[in-house]
């Protein structure tokens, strides 16, 4: 019976081990990999990524031109989900010459619809990035019609107030025109009973 229970508890270790093992290394901060995702090869490491969107943001001129330019060559020349990836994460990052929401919206669509070539880190960054430059492209977008309506608006104004102010003077020249008739004929009228006074 002892020995029964010692194998049954030698065993139960056993099995245990790999769990304790993923355990222990992700309270470690290790990397732990899911084992129904499927490996990419050569897809680049989340923080390749992570690093780079950094650089972008930091403000360096020159690296942000080197760094736009590289995943630029390198979507056109080797085309394919991750160099895709990378350029479409290079536009749709702000506080560079080359920001370009609108295209990389489009970029990061189409990324997407090829996620099963993309690993899981790929995918969250693709969505979120998306996710970004389609509010930002909605609000831009907003801010454009209001602005256009708003000019159309002043617009309409300026030609009601021109339109007014044509009225305005319109009518201001008939009355002018008006009052200097009656001067003429009050002047008549005074010459007539100037006349009469002096024959009588």
């Amino acid at each position: 019976m002892a020995r029964a229970t010692v194998v049954t508890i030698v065993l139960s270790l056993l099995s245990g081990c790999g769990t304790t093992s993923k355990a222990s290394d992700w309270l470690r901060g290790r990397s732990v990999a899911n084992a129904d995702e499927a490996i990419i090869l050569g897809a680049p490491n989340a923080d390749e990524y992570l690093e780079e969107l950094y650089e972008l943001s930091a403000g360096d001129p020159a690296k942000q031109k080197d760094i736009y330019e590289d995943a630029a060559s390198a979507a056109q020349l080797t085309p394919g989900p991750s160099t895709n990836l990378r350029f479409g994460l290079v536009l749709a990052s702000a506080g560079h010459p080359n920001t370009n929401p609108e295209r990389a919206q489009t970029v990061l669509r189409g990324v997407l619809d090829q996620s099963e070539l993309l690993t899981s880190a790929e995918i969250s960054l693709a969505t979120i990035y998306l996710t970004s430059v389609e509010r930002l492209n909605t609000v831009s977008s907003e801010a454009r019609r209001s602005q256009e309506s708003t000019s159309r608006a002043a617009r309409m104004e300026e030609q009601a107030i021109s339109q007014r102010l044509a009225a305005a003077e319109a009518e201001n020249r008939r009355l002018q025109s008006a009052l200097a008739e009656a001067e003429q004929k009050l002047e008549a009228i005074t010459s007539i009973e100037r006349s009469i006074r002096d024959k009588e």
